[in-house]
């Protein structure tokens, strides 16, 4: 009895408390006004960055690859703090052109860039990345490749039903606001946008000495020169967020060619059991240390095909974030199957990076491959062509209806050394 009188006293306070609120005209729920919090103001200067978006599965800060259908595999885009580890193909035919594709939206998007490289002159890199696609001329190659595809579709095949369920996946999305960009490969890019943009080189044969000891760290010396040379433009330009003072943020783009080559002091590709086997490793523990704390994501390209010593590949892919790995069709029994006939190469995506946790992700996409055209390099999704099954059957029609007839009463006896069952 005494808690039903307690509970009523408490029912006929908490009226009366509705009552007295609503005489006022006051209520516990507050409507947010025009002010955010700190989170809100911190994300919505983020998002300020030019060229940048955030993920909607985690919130993090993305860039894009300069390849909208790759962003779209990789997740939305490259994260900020990332590594990006491009296997080459076995000719280095494909490879440099996701490397031009990077270097190439970040000048577009005003990003600044960092290029690294033993072989070329970073600022011969620069002159051949591709031109950027403007509306009308993308709206017409848009235009030409769907007319031909109808064309071709029309003349030759009808898709099969069960590919009608797959989502369709474009290659070449419409332009979005600042945010991943097509481009023209069979044109360079204006050398106005080159001269406008920041950009730093790094060329090693003009950096490396011979007076420069690094036996204390157990790192090639161009591997240290490189990596003195991130971490002075990082903290000098105030990518780390250390100086208060610069208020407009921007994006470093930090691209490295043929990292693990021959040509940057390194014996990996050389010999199974090398000497410097570590070198890479650790590099790369270094270098995905600094991008950790700072506004920057850097794509490389290692030529795995010529490593002989799978546990290096094995720990070079560990310490990487995102891996992408391009398989050419050229010199392989690939390129003359009727499977394959309408693409240049497979493109995998070995893991997909995910942030604060031990482990990475794996991505559920296993068939892509990729086709370079005049002017467009696109990624599609692997299907077998309806026609290839047609072709097949009816060129084993004959030989099935000859072992139909030669055929004996038992199941498994056949006449004329046919090796035919047809059940």
């Amino acid at each position: 009895m005494a808690v039903a009188g307690t509970s009523g006293t408490g029912t006929r306070s908490t009226g009366s408390m509705v009552a007295a609120a609503s005489t006022n005209n006051v209520t516990s729920f507050q409507r947010r006004g025009p002010r955010a919090s700190g989170a809100d103001s911190g994300c919505s200067r983020l998002v300020s960055i030019a060229g940048t978006r955030r993920s909607v599965r985690n919130g993090q800060l993305l860039v894009s690859t300069g390849l909208p259908a790759l962003d779209q595999f990789l997740g939305g885009g490259l994260a900020v703090g990332t590594v990006l580890l491009i296997e080459e193909d076995k000719y280095n035919i494909y490879s440099p052109l996701l490397f031009n594709y990077f270097l190439a939206e970040g000048i577009v998007s005003g990003h600044a860039l960092l290029v690294a490289s033993a072989k070329e002159d970073p600022a011969d890199i620069l002159q051949k990345l591709p031109a950027p696609l403007i509306d009308h001329s993308y709206k017409k190659e848009c235009d030409e490749d769907i007319c031909g595809h109808k064309m071709e579709s029309d003349i030759k095949m009808k898709i099969a039903w069960r590919y009608q369920l797959f989502p369709k996946m474009e290659g070449r999305p419409v332009l979005s606001s600042g945010f991943g960009h097509d481009y023209d490969i069979s044109k360079r890019i204006p050398q106005e946008l080159i001269e406008t943009s920041k950009w730093h080189g790094f060329f090693l044969p003009e950096k490396i000495s011979s007076t420069f000891n690094v036996e204390s760290c157990s790192l090639t010396s161009g591997y240290m020169k490189l990596l003195q040379f991130i971490q002075n433009i990082i903290y000098e330009e105030g990518f780390d967020g250390s100086n208060p003072q610069k208020k407009q943020k921007n994006i470093l783009r930090i691209g490295i060619q043929n990292l693990g080559s021959p040509l940057w002091g390194d014996d990996i590709c050389c010999a199974e059991n090398c000497d410097a086997s570590h070198s890479l490793t650790k590099f790369l523990y270094i270098l995905r240390a600094l991008l950790r704390t700072s506004l920057s994501a850097c794509i490389i390209t290692v030529p795995t095909h010529l490593i002989q010593n799978k546990a290096v590949i094995a720990r070079v892919t560990n310490l990487s974030d995102t891996v992408v790995g391009l398989e050419s069709f050229i010199g392989s029994e690939k390129e003359t199957n009727p499977l394959y006939k309408d693409y240049h190469g497979l493109i995998h995506i070995r893991q997909i990076p995910r942030l604060n946790n031990l482990i990475y992700d794996i991505s559920d996409v296993k068939d892509l491959a990729f086709k370079l055209k005049k002017k467009l390099f696109t990624i599609e999704r692997l299907h077998l062509p309806p026609d290839l099954s047609d072709t097949v059957s009816r060129s084993s029609k004959q030989d099935l209806a000859e072992s139909a007839k030669l055929l004996g009463p038992g199941c498994g006896m056949t006449a004329g050394g046919k090796k035919h069952l047809d059940f």
